[in-house]
């Protein structure tokens, strides 16, 4: 049986490797928080479930900028929060903080605006240059000083420069934008309805082969623009952090939403196959 294969995208493929670098230890988080990965399976990474780990679904993603928001001309000083996961603009993300250093940062954002920067990191390709602002929405304070942490995803960024190591990474970002699409709002509207609709397939197919009985799927945009829909897409791929992190670092939101459309086409295409087989073999 053939397995699904992601197009190459050597020549367009934003890079993970930081600029200027970051190499502090990883903190510790709970499970990263999505709906069940639409990454084809050999971009996944393998991972006990949470069943206290929240899930974020559209109605997350927030349609427009809201008033105040930083411009991209912006140049801020930012905490980073160096993690094993991609946030995406919209998407809830629990954390549970326990390191010291981390403790300290937690009792400086409570006192202030609740913001930090979550960047991705592993122990390939280093800590990326490109993460998302994390905004604290819940938290409780154990008797340990332990932190229970509920974030949202907001405003992208990139780091320009590193103020200070200790006692946790301080960073000066610029802020990302998506740059206007040459392809207008029209295609833009008709691309996410395409990737919509391979979401539904790959949903519902994942569906009967894990026995579940099958129903329509709902409605997976629910009234969002094309940028959110795309970031809310590229959460869902859970497992596969550097194609996340890809993803993340794209500034044309026609661009995402095609790489992930052929991302969800090769995992249709993988899930069809199995389903065959398993037609064909019903104890295989």
């Amino acid at each position: 049986m053939a397995f699904a294969q992601l197009v190459s995208y050597s020549s367009s493929s934003p890079s993970l490797s930081p600029k200027p670098s970051l190499t502090p230890p990883i903190a510790t988080p709970t499970r990263c928080c999505s709906s069940k990965s639409l990454a084809p399976p050999h971009l996944r990474r393998r991972r006990r479930r949470n069943p206290n780990s929240v899930r974020c679904s559209a109605s997350s993603f927030s349609e427009r900028r809201p008033a105040g928001s930083p411009s991209s001309d912006d140049v801020v000083e930012l905490p980073l929060f160096p993690l094993p996961l991609v946030l995406f603009p919209g998407a809830i993300l629990p954390l549970q903080i326990f390191e010291f250093r981390y403790r300290i940062m937690m009792h400086t954002l409570l006192q202030t605006d609740l913001r930090f920067g979550v960047i991705y990191t592993d122990s390939v390709s280093g800590t990326a240059s490109v993460g998302c602002v994390g905004e604290i929405v819940k938290h409780e304070r154990l008797v340990d000083d332990r932190f229970f942490l509920i974030c949202k995803g907001q405003e992208r960024f990139r780091v320009t420069s590193i103020v200070r190591s200790k006692p946790y990474l301080v960073a000066q970002v610029a802020w990302l934008e998506d740059r206007p699409s040459a392809d207008g709002a029209d295609d833009l509207e008709s691309l996410a309805s395409e990737v919509e609709a391979y979401m539904k397939d790959v949903i519902r197919i994942s569906n009967r082969l894990s026995g579940k009985p099958e129903k329509e799927v709902q409605d997976l945009r629910r009234n969002l623009f094309p940028t959110p829909f795309s970031f809310f897409v590229g959460s869902t791929f859970e497992g596969a952090p550097r194609e996340q992190q890809a993803l993340l670092e794209l500034e044309d939101t026609a661009t995402r939403l095609k790489r992930e459309k052929e991302t969800l086409r090769n995992t249709l295409n993988y899930l069809t196959a199995a389903s065959a087989v398993k037609d064909v073999f019903p104890s295989s």
